[in-house]
C-alpha cells in the first residue's frame, strides 16, 4: 500500500529498522549466515550483508506472463543506491520472485556480480553490456559531471540490449526506493503510448531548454500541438514504463539520437539524457500517478540542498538532484526525507562479508 502521509513514513522508519532489513549481527547465527574476511573483493566494490530471501504469496502466477521486468545501470559510484532499490522493490511486492532485473553495465565486472549474488541469492537477474562507443561523439558537457556519464544514455539504448521476448519494461534510476507493490506500476494501460510516467503540467518547462532553442522558431514549435496550456508537460526519465516493442517498431532510438546529433551542433540544452526525451515524447505519453516518483529529494543539480515530500499519496521516492541519501548520511548531516531510504540500506561498515564458510578453520 502506498504511504498517505509523512508521519506515517516517519513513524515506519523505525518499524523497519527493526526489522528483517537490517538484522542485527548475533541474529545471523540463527539464519546459518557465519562471518568470514576470507572472501576479497575489490577495494572499490562497498561490501553488504546478505537480504533476507524473499518468497511469492500462493496467489502469484508462475507463467512468463506473470514476469515483471525491470532494467537499472549499475556503477561502482552507485552501488549502494541500487542495492537499497532492489531490496525495497523485493521488501515490498507481492510476488518479489517474479521480478526479473536487467541490469546494464560498461564492462564484465566480476567483484560486482559476485556482490549481487551473495546479497541477494535468490535474486532473478541478468546482466548486459552497454557499449559506450554507442554514444562516443554524441554527449555533450552538461551542468553536472554525472550527466555526462555514458551509463546515463543506456535507457535510450535498453529496448536494443535486452532481448526481444521482452514486450514491456520498467526502467528505474539507483537513487530511489519502492514502498508500494511494483506490480501496480507495472499493470499501468498504456493503451496506445510507448511510454508512461508521472506528468508534471505545471512545471516552468522552459528550464529544461536554453536561448538557442526558444530563440530559433524552428526548433521551439516543436512542441507545438503537444502543449497543455501555456507549456507542453515536463515527466522525470528515472521511472518509466516502456512498451520496447512499439519503440523498436517505430523507431524512437533514431529520433533521440537525431536530437542529441542537434544538441552537439547548437547547444539547446545542459541536462544531459533528459533533454531528448522531452523534445520526443513530452505532452504524448500515458500518465500515471504521481505517487509514483516523488522526484527532486535530492536537491538541484548544483548544490543538492534538502527538500521536502510533495503532498499526496506515495509509492516511490528518489533522490533526483545532487544529494545522495547514502553520502548524506555517511557525512553526518543528512536530509529528513534521507532516514526513509536508510531501512533499505544493504551496506556494512565492517568489511566482515557474510559467508557460507567461517575462519575458524
Amino acid at each position: 500500500m502506498a504511504f498517505r502521509s509523512f508521519d506515517c513514513l516517519l513513524l515506519l522508519i523505525g518499524l523497519l529498522s527493526l526489522s528483517s532489513l537490517q538484522p542485527p549481527l548475533t541474529a545471523l547465527a540463527a539464519t546459518n549466515i557465519r562471518l568470514t574476511r576470507n572472501r576479497k573483493l575489490s577495494q572499490n566494490v562497498p561490501f553488504f550483508r546478505e537480504a533476507p530471501g524473499f518468497r511469492n504469496g500462493q496467489a502469484c502466477g508462475s507463467s512468463p506472463s506473470d514476469r515483471i521486468h525491470l532494467a537499472m545501470t549499475l556503477d561502482c559510484n552507485y552501488l549502494r543506491g541500487t542495492m537499497a532499490a532492489v531490496q525495497s522493490i523485493l521488501h515490498n511486492s507481492g510476488c518479489p520472485e517474479n521480478v526479473v532485473f536487467h541490469f546494464l553495465w560498461l564492462r564484465f565486472d566480476q567483484d560486482i556480480k559476485t556482490s549481487i549474488k551473495t546479497t541477494f541469492p535468490y535474486l532473478n537477474f541478468k546482466l548486459y553490456r552497454f557499449d559506450s562507443n554507442l554514444v562516443q561523439g554524441k554527449i555533450s558537457k552538461s551542468i553536472r559531471e554525472a550527466l555526462d556519464e555514458p551509463l546515463n544514455y543506456a535507457r535510450i539504448y535498453l529496448a536494443d540490449i535486452i532481448p526481444t521476448y521482452v514486450k514491456r519494461i520498467i526502467y528505474l534510476d539507483s537513487d530511489l526506493v519502492v514502498v508500494d507493490d511494483i506490480e501496480k506500476l507495472w499493470r499501468v494501460d498504456l493503451q496506445d503510448k510507448v511510454l508512461a510516467a508521472p506528468e508534471y503540467c505545471q512545471a516552468n518547462f522552459t528550464q529544461y531548454f536554453n536561448d538557442n532553442f526558444w530563440s530559433d522558431p524552428e526548433l521551439a514549435k516543436v512542441f507545438k500541438g503537444r502543449d497543455r496550456g501555456k507549456n507542453p508537460c515536463y515527466f522525470n526519465t528515472g521511472v518509466m514504463v516502456l512498451d520496447v516493442e512499439k519503440w523498436r517498431q517505430r523507431g524512437y532510438l533514431q529520433k533521440l539520437e537525431e536530437w542529441m546529433a542537434v544538441q552537439k551542433q547548437k547547444r539547446i540544452y545542459h541536462l544531459g539524457s533528459l533533454p531528448p526525451f522531452l523534445l520526443v515524447f513530452a505532452g504524448n505519453i500515458k500518465a500515471v500517478d504521481h505517487s509514483w516518483n516523488q522526484h527532486g529529494l535530492g536537491g538541484d543539480n548544483i548544490e543538492g540542498k534538502c527538500r521536502s515530500l510533495h503532498p499526496g499519496a506515495i509509492s516511490l521516492l528518489h533522490w533526483s538532484g545532487k544529494g545522495k541519501p547514502w553520502l548524506r548520511l555517511d557525512s553526518g548531516k543528512p536530509c529528513v526525507v534521507d532516514h526513509l531510504w536508510a531501512p533499505y540500506d544493504l551496506y556494512r561498515l565492517s568489511k566482515l562479508i557474510l559467508s557460507s564458510t567461517n575462519d575458524e578453520t
